[in-house]
Order: C-alpha cells, then sequence, then structure tokens
C-alpha cells in the first residue's frame, strides 16, 4: 500500500531533472530550473516520505487517491493531480468517478457517505484560511471514521498538501513523473 509513497518520492526527483523532456503527446518541456528539494533538503524530504508513508497505512487505497486528487484539484497542482490520477486508474478507479471528483457535492451518487466525508474534510482542510475546518465537516468525518482513521485522514490531508506545495514551489510540471 506504500508503493505510491515511494514513487511520489522518485517522481519529484526526476521531474527536479528535467531537461528537454518529452511528456504526454509529444509535448517537450523545457529544463526546470527550480531546486531539487529531494537533494537540497535531503532530511526534510526523507521525513515526509515517512509522514506520507504513515499516513497512508490502514486506508483504502481508493480513498487514498479521491483525497490526494482533491488536494490537488483546489491547490492548482497539475503535476499532483496528473500523477494521482494515473495512479487511480491503475488501481481500477473509475473515468466516471475520477471526473466527479472536482464537482462531487453535485455528483453524490458517485461516492460513498464516508467517501463525501473524506471529500468534505480535505476542502476544509486545504481551504482552512477561508473558514477553518467547520464543525459539521469535522463531525460528518467523525461519524465515518474511527478516530484512528480519522487522524490518518488528517495526515494525508496534510501530507497531500505538503507535497502540493514542494511541486508547485520547485516547478513540477505535470506528465514528467517518470517512475
Amino acid at each position: 500500500m506504500t508503493t505510491n509513497t515511494t514513487n511520489e518520492a522518485d517522481m519529484v526527483n526526476a521531474a527536479n531533472t528535467v531537461s528537454a523532456t518529452k511528456v504526454a503527446n509529444g509535448v517537450t518541456v523545457a529544463e526546470n530550473v527550480r531546486l531539487n528539494f529531494a537533494k537540497s533538503a535531503r532530511k526534510a524530504f526523507r521525513a515526509l516520505i515517512g509522514f506520507d508513508a504513515a499516513a497512508r497505512e490502514g486506508l483504502d487505497p481508493a480513498l487514498v487517491e479521491l483525497i490526494q486528487i482533491r488536494a490537488s484539484h483546489l491547490n492548482h497542482c497539475a503535476y499532483c493531480l496528473h500523477m494521482h490520477t494515473n495512479d487511480a486508474r491503475k488501481a481500477g478507479e473509475s473515468e466516471d468517478r475520477l471526473h466527479m471528483v472536482a464537482v462531487w457535492r453535485e455528483a453524490r451518487h458517485f461516492f460513498t457517505e464516508r467517501e463525501q466525508a473524506a471529500l468534505a474534510l480535505t476542502e476544509a482542510v486545504t481551504l482552512v484560511a477561508d473558514r477553518g475546518v467547520p464543525d459539521d465537516v469535522y463531525a460528518q468525518a467523525a461519524a465515518q471514521f474511527d478516530e484512528q482513521e480519522l487522524a490518518q485522514v488528517l495526515a494525508l490531508i496534510f501530507a497531500i498538501n505538503t507535497w502540493n506545495r514542494i511541486a508547485l514551489s520547485t516547478g513540477k510540471v505535470a506528465g514528467t513523473d517518470e517512475r
């Protein structure tokens, strides 16, 4: 279940060394001139990999990807969005559900109550500066997950938000995740 964590680190490393690399649809991207976070902050990077692995532990892999996809939408992180939608497809997620993640409130029938609670919590935590984490959103999540699971879901939301910020700050390009 933690293989995606290792792949996330590999992708960040690979994307940091992009030099006129072909990506999807034959598009070529220019060399990335921003720092390689994995090399420049090795201890912090390794700690984040460990945190990410611990956050995923015991969670349904489909739920993990839905959370990561929604946070990546909200953070406008094309790099992580590309990676996690591909991971979800490889894990058997349907195209219909992937297309509906961004508008899950209008397409609730595509998602279980548990998934809806996780998506709502993901939005609240990701956009915490807007209005905090409302009590009703937290209560909905607490009703769907036991205390340990809820802590894991929160940790995963924290982790993907950190990965999004690393990818955005260091100029990662969607489609360059060569695993």
